[in-house]
């Protein structure tokens, strides 16, 4: 039996404070607020809760908006945002470089690729 908690299905070997993060827009932070709100215990087993307790944690967290398919919708139109604007961030995600002012000499792999060799 799989449990799905905002439409993601969350582990069920580990325990509740740390199966929640696996839905996206849920952090450390906001899983413990949601155990405590919802007065499980964060140490337990998903699989060990019962059917009472895993509404009362589907209530919860649907309390906190926006989560999932609406959030990635957010970030990526915010991104597509700046871009279109051309601010600096824009430039920055356009051009596949670093956003928020790290070194590029010689840091920056994963954001601009394999190198490249000079002729």
């Amino acid at each position: 039996m799989a449990v799905r908690i905002a439409g993601v299905t969350v582990p069920m070997e580990k325990h509740i404070c740390i199966g929640l993060l696996s839905i996206y827009g849920i952090g450390p932070t906001r899983s413990q607020q949601i155990c405590e709100m919802s007065r499980v215990e964060p140490s337990r087993k998903v699989k060990d809760l019962s059917e009472s307790e895993l509404d009362t944690l589907r209530a919860e967290v649907e309390k906190f908006q926006p989560l999932e398919g609406d959030l990635r919708r957010q970030v990526s139109m915010d991104i597509k945002r700046k871009m279109d604007i051309g601010c600096y961030q824009g430039r920055r995600h356009r051009n596949g470089l670093p956003v928020n002012g790290q070194s590029t000499k010689t840091n920056a792999r994963t954001r601009k690729g394999r190198r490249k060799t000079k002729k």
